[in-house]
């Protein structure tokens, strides 16, 4: 913990699917003066995201859902996105690799930890942990679609990667991690 951060009181305004607390705290400026400040901070967790490259079709394996946050600010709700999902307490890769069953149905072999990123560090508590792999049409062996018990209902999609970058190009995937991870992926891919 910072010496320049002086918690004063903290307040949970909801605990429902997460955690929304209101922190006062002082903070030391860097000349050396205090401010009080009031925050509010959403903990959900830390989270784990991969993108899948079928190296013979050419295809990144990705999934499209509903995500209300986007219907109430008036963007379009259905996101191209990397399967992910909440760690909650499990080993991040382990964690990976049920996420990868639950929303796609496909079971891989290594996956190769490239980075953690915060996607939101003003208000958000959650670091993510990213990874890239590999993935045959042959590794198909659950259905795939989320738990309909948490409210998924996702579709699986084989983008040509040549129309993924382009549809990052466009706007069109615009998820922050399925960004990060595409362009790494083409990075890597031209090194």
């Amino acid at each position: 913990m910072s010496e320049r951060y002086r918690p004063v009181s903290q307040e949970v305004l909801s605990d429902n699917w997460g955690t929304l607390t209101k922190h006062t705290f002082d903070y030391v400026r860097g000349d050396g003066t205090v401010e009080r400040q009031v925050r509010e901070v959403y903990d959900r967790g830390h989270a784990v995201a991969c993108l899948l490259h079928d190296p013979a079709a050419d295809t990144f394996l990705l999934t499209r859902q509903f995500r209300l946050p986007m219907q109430v600010a008036g963007l379009d709700p259905f996101l191209i996105e990397v399967p992910a999902g909440l760690l909650e307490g499990a080993d991040p890769t382990a964690r990976m690799r049920s996420e990868l069953m639950e929303e796609t149905g496909y079971e891989v072999g290594a996956l190769d930890h490239v980075a953690d990123l915060v996607m939101s560090p003003g208000s958000v508590t959650e670091s993510l942990a990213c990874y890239l792999g590999h993935y045959t049409r042959e590794n198909r062996v659950g259905q795939g679609g989320g738990l309909a018990g948490e409210g998924e209902d996702i579709e699986v999609l084989h983008l040509p990667v040549t129309e993924a970058a382009a549809m990052v190009e466009r706007g069109e995937i615009h998820d922050a991690k399925t960004v990060v991870l595409i362009q790494t992926f083409l990075l890597r891919r031209a090194g």
